[in-house]
């Protein structure tokens, strides 16, 4: 791979940063992040050479650019394939009051317009706060580019006194879906226990926590009651896999 040997401006320190964090997750076989950040360094690099004036640092400018271009297609054409074959996994470790994990953080990468149908396995869509939780998601998959026409939903149903509060809380989720032309169906299991969210664009993934991983906001006009990027998390583990099929419930 290329030497970095660029110069001394903002923006070539930027991009020898970037670059170098993109050979060391390369040579750590940590794919994903290295293609993101050849692809965040490329375009760097591009910056730095529209602004070049000398044609000697051009020509070099040009050359790096490429080879780091022609490695993050090999990276590509790699991982297009683990996805073709099922053997694609990532997983992303959410630390103790972390934030910036909103529901479209995490998952918009997944989400194309190729997405018509979700599975979602979470048991504890229960109380109040799981619903609105679960709620969120649905605003979430209605949005472009997305175009959800199906939703299904196993979960656990609440044996206490707040079953009914469940029951009708799911019951008007439904029905403002249903308004949207999305059809909501939930199904109860009392032996549920695995969370798993099913794209049929082959995407899964799976969160430690399920919908539920973020902490109760300090108060109802602290910052990240609205915005859940801005709310801080508990610790949890995703894991995130493509297979070529995705199987019903």
């Amino acid at each position: 791979m290329a030497k970095f040997g660029l110069g001394q401006d903002p923006q070539s320190t930027a991009a020898a940063t970037v670059l170098k964090r993109a050979v060391q997750l390369d040579s750590e076989s940590r794919y994903p992040q290295a293609l993101v950040c050849y692809q965040e360094g490329i375009d760097l690099l591009l910056q730095v050479l529209k602004g070049t004036k000398d044609n000697t640092k051009r020509c070099n400018l040009r050359e790096k650019i490429s080879k780091y271009m022609d490695r993050a297609e090999n990276i590509k054409k790699y991982l297009d394939q683990e996805k073709e074959d099922g053997k694609y996994h990532k997983q992303i470790k959410i630390e103790e009051n972390a934030t910036g994990f909103s529901y479209e953080s995490l998952f918009r990468e997944y989400l194309h317009e190729t997405v018509t149908e979700v599975w979602i396995e979470d048991p504890y869509i229960r109380h109040t706060h799981q619903l609105y939780n679960f709620l969120r998601f649905c605003e979430m998959l209605i949005k472009r580019p997305c175009k959800v026409k199906t939703i299904h939903l196993l979960t656990s149903l609440d044996e206490g006194i707040e079953q009914a509060q469940q029951s009708r809380g799911l019951q008007e989720i439904e029905e403002s879906l249903r308004s949207h032309g999305v059809l909501l169906e939930v199904q109860y299991s009392s032996s549920i226990h695995d969370r798993e969210i099913r794209f049929n664009n082959g995407w899964m993934i799976k969160i430690g926590r399920g919908l539920d991983y973020f902490k109760k906001p300090q108060s109802r006009f602290s910052l990240g009651y609205c915005d859940f990027d801005l709310r801080p998390c508990h610790e949890t583990t995703v894991d995130i896999f493509h297979k070529k099929h995705t199987k019903n419930i």
